[in-house]
């Protein structure tokens, strides 16, 4: 039998190393765009490799129908997924928050490791072949480059991702292939990345950061909380609560949805505690600006800009402001709203959602309902994770998943 794996990411290894510990007698070609495996697994967690989790269900995941990795998930938990770290000599680093990384703490660690794997098994790495067509003859199916013909394969697997990171090669080349055998296809949209704002004052709070509480509203209605660190940035904003908000930001962006974030920057104070405390400053510092006063309390950054939010004069002393002025101060505080313009684009989304429709993929085998013994696997199917290695925990298990379903039946004797 001879199977034909398009992109050699986390999810194309896994499937590939698995069908040939299963039988070692199949044949596998193993394409990828770039000039070595593993480009995306390099870039992840900024070098660090946030692996997988060790809390995983459906929860962990956006889509169109997140039921559908359950079973993926069920049959690669994080233990089938450590024993399979270890057969492969990878230790792993289990934090207090269930992240799960490399214990060298080096992605490049993960890829060499596969890639000895790789050549342990003798599976055929054809690097710098970008398949952009597949066609099915009969029972066979054959692989095309721009210049090159790929022919005779039993059974193919596309795992080629999506559009996140174009600077490592990434394309939309599995949603094309999938269109010819007549699967529909869910909008794309990056995810885990960060959002452009429309203000005259965010590139004045660039590098300021804080613990904030963040709450997505969807034409004015709540869609999303999200608590953690915030950064202000040049263009708006990022940080891990901005990541965790964006998933649902981007894609109702996506859909020409107005979008709002209001951001809760004391959201362990309640609001009368937050009135208290700047009372006291006030009520002790009368003669002092209000800015410089308030800066004890956030970033020096944050005063000026408030002040002017809340127009107020920048230069106001602490004994010429009136109550309603103290109650506007910390309503802004409590709930600062910004208006979401866009995202940062693929270029610097993390992973992308959106993809294949699931219902037009068998969960179990994740075969395609269209067209039999043609696979996917990974990004490009409508099930994007949230941030904590699930997106790359999806692609180790429907990888494994495909490599199951693809053997059925063919174990070495």
């Amino acid at each position: 039998m001879k199977i034909g794996i398009i992109g050699a990411g986390a999810s194309g290894i896994m499937a590939a190393i698995q069908i040939k510990r299963i039988n070692k007698n199949i044949q596998i070609d193993l394409f990828d765009i770039n000039k070595s495996i593993g480009k995306k697994i390099l870039a992840s967690g900024n070098g660090r490799c946030n692996i997988s989790n060790t809390t995983l269900s459906s929860k962990n995941y956006r889509g169109e129908d997140i039921a559908f990795c359950e079973y993926a998930l069920d049959k690669f938990s994080f233990k089938e997924f450590e024993k399979f770290c270890i057969s492969i000599g990878l230790l792993l680093d289990i934090k207090d928050t269930n992240k799960v990384y490399p214990l060298s703490n080096e992605a490049k660690s993960v890829v060499n490791l596969l890639q000895s794997q790789v050549l342990h098994l003798n599976i055929n790495v054809i690097c710098e072949t970008r398949i952009i067509k597949v066609i099915k003859e009969k029972k066979k199916f054959c692989l095309k480059s721009k210049d090159k013909k790929f022919a005779n394969y039993d059974k193919v697997l596309i795992s080629s991702g999506l559009s996140a990171a174009p600077q490592l090669n990434s394309t939309q080349d599995a949603l094309i292939i999938a269109k010819t055998f007549g699967h529909n296809i869910n909008l794309t949209y990056p995810s885990l990345v960060g959002l452009c704002m429309n203000s005259n004052y965010h590139h004045k709070l660039a590098g300021f950061k804080k613990e904030v509480k963040l709450t997505l509203l969807i034409n004015n209605i709540i869609k999303d909380e999200q608590q953690g660190d915030l950064l202000f940035t040049k263009y708006g904003v990022s940080g891990f609560a901005v990541l965790d908000i964006s998933q649902q930001a981007s894609y109702y962006l996506s859909l020409k949805k107005n979008v709002l974030i209001d951001i809760d920057f004391f959201p362990n104070l309640s609001k009368e505690e937050l009135d208290k405390k700047i009372r006291i400053l006030v009520k002790s510092n009368k003669n002092e600006k209000l800015s410089t006063l308030l800066g004890g309390l956030v970033s020096n950054k944050l005063p000026l800009v408030l002040l002017q939010e809340c127009n107020l004069d920048i230069n106001i002393k602490a004994k010429d402001i009136y109550d309603k002025d103290i109650n506007t101060i910390v309503s802004k505080l409590l709930a600062w709203r910004i208006n979401i313009i866009e995202t940062q684009g693929f270029k610097h989304a993390e992973v992308s959602g959106g993809g294949i429709k699931t219902y037009e993929i068998n969960n179990k085998t994740y075969e395609s309902k269209k067209c039999k013994n043609l696979y996917f696997s990974g990004e490009a199917i409508d099930i994007v994770g949230y941030r904590g290695g699930y997106n790359l925990h999806f692609a180790w298990a429907s990888g494994y998943t495909c490599a199951k379903a693809i053997t059925n039946g063919l174990q070495d004797s």
